[in-house]
């Protein structure tokens, strides 16, 4: 089922995997994510040509994509006066017309075809660092990003397949009840 009110189908804006390593403030970090081409492979713990650095924090079965909207990017579009691309915000996967921050833990959504798509389910909401305030240029920016809720989904690969820019989002599951992103975040 999509969400209620959605007009057009959700979908996958961009696939974004790791450009380069770079020095955090604390240290390493592979938050320099930037949109592929083509169909990328996905397995049990994400992307195929991505890499997590400090595995205690990111990665791991229920860390192994993270999810941002393109609405929320926008927001922060105007919030701060500036671009903000697929990827700015470390995010695996951009999407359309999804509310990723009133999504539920514990909802899936099927992304692609049911033969070679994927199936994630909800793990938790993001949590940054400093490197994420590091990465936009801003002193402190990762306390802002979740005093909003607006800080994306890690997801669990259910099923694994392969994705790319353009495929459909469904929501083919949601908790009848339960704990959003933004109140998990703490900002709801």
């Amino acid at each position: 089922m999509d969400h209620p009110g959605d007009l057009m189908p959700a979908q996958l804006v961009a696939v974004n995997v790791v450009h380069e390593l770079i020095r955090g403030p604390v240290r390493w970090t592979a938050i320099d994510k930037r949109p592929v081409t083509g169909p990328v492979p996905v397995g049990e713990l994400g992307l195929a040509g991505d890499q997590q650095c400090d595995k205690r924090f990111h990665g791991g079965p229920d860390k192994a994509l993270y999810a941002y909207a393109e609405e929320d990017a926008d927001w922060w579009s105007t919030e701060l006066d500036r671009d903000i691309p697929p990827g700015l915000f470390g995010e695996n996967l951009t999407t359309h017309g999804l509310d990723i921050t009133h999504a539920l833990i514990g909802e899936r959504w099927r992304i692609g075809g049911p033969k070679n798509g994927i199936v994630v389910e909800v793990r938790s909401p993001r949590d940054p660092c400093g490197n994420l305030s590091a990465r936009v240029g801003i002193p402190k920016f990762h306390r802002r990003f979740v005093a909003t809720g607006r800080v994306g989904a890690y997801l669990k690969v259910v099923s694994t397949g392969r994705v790319q820019a353009g495929n459909r989002i469904v929501v083919v599951h949601r908790p009848d009840r339960g704990v959003s992103i933004a109140e998990a975040s703490g900002a709801a």
